[in-house]
């Protein structure tokens, strides 16, 4: 009885991945010791960088591999490269003859990445464009040829065009494709009061908040809101 006591109040809660010493128990045991060497090398060149919290979580990305395999992703698109964990991550995973279309405004971020990219052997996958984002995937979607022919992207850059993002991947993006969206728990300030939030934190917050309504209604995709990382959403385009 006292185990059952123990299991409904454990329950009564909505998860259980409540402290730093689980999170580094799933890291240990789970996403480490299946973590490429390069991307474990990648991630620990880039703790060093002054805005290594942008770098995506080892968590998520394993998930995002699975999907990958999962899909036998071949042409994806990256919107947000920084040093490029989860770009080569992308590139180790899909196929010899596969393609990324990795887009960044910061060209100088993903140089420090590349050294491990061109030593895994993958830089040909990527097709990395020094642009704004939105005017990229305006270019991307002046040929016809590119409409509908994707089949997986991840987006992890300024938050207040999330919206903006979407509606241009969801041309790019054939049906069944899918699209993942990173930093959708924005620091768990998502569900804070206003005034608990730290100011430099609001204005993404809001832009997130927004946006994670926006994607609940959505009725031509299927959607998975999940607690990796910062926060992931993964949209199915349904039609």
């Amino acid at each position: 009885m006292e185990i059952i006591g123990d299991m409904k109040q454990i329950m009564k809660t909505t998860g259980l991945l409540q402290s730093e010493e689980l999170h580094n128990y799933i890291l240990e045991t789970s996403v480490y010791p299946r973590e490429a060497e390069l991307l474990k090398e990648l991630r620990e060149a880039t703790e060093n960088h002054p805005k290594s919290y942008m770098a995506g979580a080892p968590m998520a990305g394993q998930m995002l591999e699975f999907l990958l395999k999962d899909k036998n992703a071949k042409k994806t698109i990256e919107v947000g490269v920084f040093t490029g964990y989860s770009l080569l991550l992308t590139a180790l995973t899909i196929p010899n003859d596969g393609k990324i279309t990795a887009i960044d405004i910061d060209r100088e971020a993903y140089e420090i990445g590349l050294p491990f990219i061109k030593k895994a052997g993958v830089e040909g996958k990527i097709n990395f464009i020094e642009s704004n984002a939105l005017l990229a995937l305006d270019n991307l979607l002046l040929n016809e040829e590119n409409e509908n022919s994707f089949d997986f992207a991840f987006v992890d850059a300024d938050k207040t065009n999330y919206m903006n993002y979407h509606e241009r991947l969801m041309k790019l993006i054939k049906v069944g494709g899918v699209i993942a969206y990173d930093n959708t728990l924005w620091g768990g300030t998502v569900a804070m009061s206003e005034i608990k939030v730290p100011h430099s934190m609001k204005k993404n917050r809001q832009a997130i908040i927004q946006f994670n309504y926006f994607l609940a209604a959505h009725s031509r995709i299927h959607i998975a809101h999940l607690p990796l990382g910062d926060g992931i959403t993964f949209c199915r385009r349904i039609y």
